[in-house]
């Protein structure tokens, strides 16, 4: 058991839709948090304004809502280090940085965008990449390679600058990480990041550290994209006098493409037709929808299962996994270095386990509302037995409205092929046999119903797919469907006889093509 008291934060920036990987390090933070007694802060990082999409804040908090992940301070909880929002706390980051430039550990840099583009080209003539840092930054117009008196003067003057990290030469740096040991970076190949903008905001480098270390985080927990900034942070707890403070890191492996090569994108999920979202998404530049797990019909509890063994395993055979169930069993020693491939059709697989948990209650009242959007109105005693017959059927309540949608409205059309080039010339007259044959039938379950049936065939010497085969099509429109007879003790005696003689003329005037 940890014997500090654990915090941890999900910190996302609003600037587009949560992407399915960002609930992952939510969730994964959500459960070590609650396995160990600690608390999960929401903080959001919109330091950088130009990228800020309108709407994405409240995308955010209602996505991890529905997937059950409950922070103890943030945005909307409140707390004791509040503001949680960073563009709230700007004038709290200028003092670490006055801080850094006193103990010589950053530095002001003039340097125009013409003028390092400019260098960018030279470098490129050579064959090289520009990068600010150790080796360059002589070249550069910054506070290192001028007077006391001309700094002074610029900054009277308010001449535009931004404010750079100055990466100490030939220094091994280590980043002690949780889930792959630890990794040794040489300074020297860091660059010199910029900590404040030219418009007096922090970038993330900077807001997240100081933000960390007054918030008390314990351990970030994040994706792979951040491992390479990791050296960068370890130094700036050094530079500003509290590493001592230094939380532990530890870097989630990525969700990969289907075909396991490259992180999942929001083109392969219109590329395969899944959603990489929880929820429905609509630009609001473009107007373009994408898709959401929610609005496809995915449970949360299912969506949540799915993410949570996408880069952990319980060390046993077990798939299915209640948040309690998680929170008890996650360790981050079990939390894979390698990328873990995405797999729609297993996640349809989850769904359909957690389907067949929902109550009858649960379930008539979603495939209810279905229906009463596409104007259907059905009987409660209908609904029910529909789901009972379906509900190991399907992956999604909304298969059972469209598979079983000729249970609530009787065929208007029946399927062409089968109707000229399957059914046998005398399938009208056997047709009217079985109709005859069923309305004497005083009982009306399935069982009875195929027993008289099966006897009948027997004793005419009738093949079953004779009449079997026209009788789907009369009740359904097509041969799909479950089991013939629980069809027709579903649909009703009445329901029954009455699609049967609404197909008789169809078939009788059907035109035979074989």
């Amino acid at each position: 058991m940890m014997t500090k008291n654990v915090r941890v934060r999900f910190a996302p920036s609003p600037t587009g839709p949560l992407h399915i990987g960002g609930v992952r390090t939510a969730l994964y933070n959500y459960l070590f948090a609650r396995k160990h007694g600690g608390s999960i802060i929401l903080r959001i990082e919109d330091t950088d304004q130009k990228r800020l999409v309108e709407g994405a804040e409240a995308y955010i908090t209602e996505a991890l809502s529905w997937a059950g992940i409950s922070f103890d301070e943030g945005v909307r909880e409140g707390g004791a280090h509040k503001p949680y929002k960073q563009s709230e706390r700007c004038h709290i980051y200028r003092k670490y940085v006055d801080l850094m430039l006193e103990n010589g550990t950053a530095y002001y840099a003039f340097d125009t965008p013409e003028e390092l583009e400019k260098l960018r080209e030279a470098f490129n003539k050579e064959k090289k990449v520009f990068q600010y840092d150790i080796n360059t930054r002589s070249l550069c117009r910054n506070s290192l390679n001028m007077s006391e008196a001309e700094l002074q003067t610029l900054l009277e003057k308010k001449v535009p600058h931004v404010i750079r990290v100055k990466i100490p030469e030939n220094k091994e740096v280590v980043v002690n990480d949780l889930i792959r040991g630890q990794v040794k970076v040489k300074s020297d190949m860091l660059d010199d990041k910029v900590l404040m903008k030219a418009d007096g905001l922090p970038t993330y480098h900077l807001a997240n550290v100081v933000d960390d270390y007054l918030m008390k985080i314990t351990h970030v927990i994040r994706g792979e994209e951040w491992l390479p900034s990791a050296p960068l942070h370890v130094l700036l707890y050094h530079f500003l006098g509290c590493a001592d403070s230094m939380p532990e890191f530890a870097h989630l492996p990525l969700i990969l493409k289907p075909e396991g090569h490259g992180k999942l994108s929001k083109r392969d999920g219109d590329k395969h037709g899944f959603p990489v979202f929880p929820l429905n998404w609509k630009d609001p530049l473009s107007g373009e929808v994408s898709a959401g797990y929610r609005e496809s019909g995915y449970i949360p509890e299912a969506f949540v299962n799915m993410l949570a063994l996408l880069g952990w395993n319980p060390g046993d055979e077990n798939e299915i996994f209640s948040m309690q169930e998680l929170i008890e069993s996650f360790s981050l020693d079990r939390v894979n270095k390698a990328g873990a491939k995405f797999n729609p059709e297993k996640n349809k697989w989850f769904n359909q386990q957690y389907l067949r948990k929902l109550s009858e209650e649960e379930l008539v009242a979603d495939l209810k509302k279905i229906l009463s959007d596409k104007g259907v109105d059905v009987s409660e005693d209908v609904l029910k037995k529909t789901c009972s017959l379906y509900k190991e059927r399907v992956s999604f309540v909304h298969e059972i409205a469209s598979e079983a949608f000729f249970v609530f409205k009787a065929p208007d059309v029946y399927d062409e092929k089968v109707l000229h080039k399957k059914c046998k010339p005398e399938a009208p007259s056997l047709l009217e046999s079985i109709r005859l044959l069923l309305n004497q039938n005083t009982s009306w379950d399935a069982v009875s119903l195929k027993k008289a049936v099966d006897d009948w065939m027997t004793s005419e010497q009738i093949p079953a797919g004779k009449i079997m085969l026209p009788l789907r099509l009369a009740l359904v429109g097509s041969l799909k469907g479950p089991d013939l007879f629980d069809i027709m003790e579903l649909l009703s005696k009445e329901e029954t006889l009455s699609r049967i003689d609404k197909f008789l003329p169809v078939i009788k005037q059907a035109k035979r093509t074989d």
